[in-house]
């Protein structure tokens, strides 16, 4: 059995995708997946399986869909890849606050259309590598131009955004 971390795009707290962890690893544990963990009510899930990360990200969304009618699309790490994610991340050091960066996860490696990068976004940054987008969004995220819509758009993927210390958390978890 190999470790995985999925993370649930679009959990939200009420109406259309709420759905309880509880469900989520009643509905995963009792479909050959092993010792199922989640981490807070938005979405964060740790697992175990023998299947690979785009075998997982599929079947966790048919289990949910089937079992608790909510259709989120997964993205799948393994703690490795959550490591690497967090060690090139471009925006640490002491001219960046650390909580202020954000970690935009995909499951197929992006590319940087359009120069989406060297774009100026004023006191927003933004740079795009194959494992991740990352974001450093100094003022208040939900007013951010840089919102996970506006990248799922640009790159033509699913993605989810996570902070730094949600991706720490699920790597240990």
């Amino acid at each position: 059995m190999h470790d995985f971390v999925a993370f649930l795009r679009g959990v939200m707290p009420r109406g259309k995708n709420a759905v309880k962890m509880a469900d989520v690893r009643q509905v995963l544990g009792g479909n050959g997946f092993g010792d199922v963990r989640t981490w807070i009510q938005s979405g964060n899930i740790a697992l175990q399986t023998d299947w690979d990360t785009a075998t997982v990200a599929a079947r966790i969304q048919l289990l949910l869909k089937a079992h608790l009618q909510v259709d989120l699309p997964v993205i799948v790490k393994t703690p490795a890849q959550l490591q690497e994610i967090l060690e090139q991340n471009p925006f640490s050091g002491s001219a960046y606050d650390e909580k202020r960066v954000f970690y935009t996860l995909c499951n197929t490696p992006l590319s940087d259309p359009q120069a989406l990068s060297a774009q100026d976004y004023g006191e927003e940054q933004l740079a795009i590598f194959p494992q991740a987008a990352y974001l450093y969004i100094p003022g208040d995220a939900s007013r951010s131009a840089l919102s996970n819509a506006f990248l799922e758009k640009k790159l033509g993927q699913v993605l989810t955004t996570r902070n730094g210390n949600t991706l720490r958390k699920m790597m240990d978890f």
